[in-house]
């Protein structure tokens, strides 16, 4: 009876060689709203798994946005069962350090990374800038006479992503005046000239680029991307400066998610990066390949937080 019973509140059907499977619905939570990159990975995640028959069972994905993630990574934490899955990148690190989140990457299981995307320096199309180093010496001059606008948090992506490249171009960073517009304006204020610069996923700025209403001087990749418009975005590196951004994404658990489990999700992801399917869905949205599994994502996340600590403690907005 007591095994009865561990099996059925657990959800788990028990296999002969001790291997963990899902017997019902997978949710997966995107801790925004519709259309953002969060979003946007969640889906076709579950759409592939589902269309590749890689995971037999419903995949739903569900929104809960608000406080650059928190209320979604809250939601998560609250779940015990390894039937919530949810989608992270930097702000999962970010928000927590700048105190607008108790939960951080520690209080979940990470899964898998799946993708690097990277960040864009954008500029309406008649900007007198043509390079980031035209931009980056006005801003050595002054940097608080250029707004830089975002669509996170001041401390999150758009704003660190900037900044790290600011800083290794020699642009006091304490000084940069970021505006922060979380209710999808960011793109309007550019336009309209409220602001100079357009900090955003290099996604946002290609059918803009196309339309001819802005240019992208920048971007926080190593490499040159490969695609229609993209490939055309000049990187930071190749501009002389030393820096790049990565915006991985990857999926997350809830805490002290089952071994078993974990297992049976990572090799699924590993499935998933490896489909013919899901390396058009990265063609599709500019993304790159950047697999790592459970332990290696682990590692590489520990990283990251020690690199976030640095850059938000010369900005004055390390809180934890």
């Amino acid at each position: 009876m007591l095994g009865a019973c561990s099996s059925s509140t657990s959800g788990t059907k028990s296999q002969s060689s001790g291997e963990w499977k899902p017997a019902k619905s997978i949710e997966i939570t995107a801790p925004s709203g519709a259309g953002g990159g969060w979003d946007t990975t969640a889906r076709m995640a579950a759409k592939v798994f589902s269309e590749e028959n890689i995971i037999d069972q419903n995949m739903g994905v569900i929104n809960k946005p608000g406080g650059g993630g928190a209320v979604g990574w809250a939601y998560i934490h609250s779940q015990k069962d390894p039937y919530h899955l949810f989608v992270s990148s930097p702000p999962l690190l970010l928000v927590p350090l700048n105190g607008q989140s108790q939960f951080g990457y520690k209080d979940f299981t990470p899964i898998a990374n799946m993708i690097a995307d990277y960040g864009a320096i954008v500029v309406k199309a008649d900007a007198k800038w043509n390079s980031l180093n035209d931009l980056f010496d006005d801003m050595k001059k002054d940097p608080s006479k250029i707004s830089v606008v975002g669509a996170s948090s001041p401390g999150s992506m758009d704003h660190i992503q900037f900044v790290k490249i600011a800083k290794a171009a020699g642009v006091d960073i304490k000084k940069i005046k970021y505006v922060s517009d979380q209710d999808g304006g960011a793109l309007t204020d550019l336009l309209n000239g409220s602001v100079q610069v357009y900090s955003c996923g290099i996604a946002e700025s290609v059918e803009q680029v196309k339309a001819g209403k802005v240019k992208v001087l920048g971007i926080t990749s190593e490499e040159r991307l490969k695609g229609d418009t993209i490939s055309d975005f000049p990187t930071a590196k190749e501009q002389g400066i030393d820096a790049t951004f990565v915006n991985w994404r990857g999926f997350f658990g809830p805490p002290n998610m089952d071994p078993k489990a974990l297992a049976y999700y990572e090799k699924k992801f590993k499935e998933l990066s490896d489909s013919d399917a899901w390396a058009k869905i990265r063609e599709q949205y500019g993304w790159n390949e950047k697999f790592m599994p459970s332990k290696d994502y682990k590692t590489f996340l520990q990283q990251q937080q020690k690199d976030y600590e640095s850059l938000l403690s010369e900005l004055g907005l390390l809180k934890n």
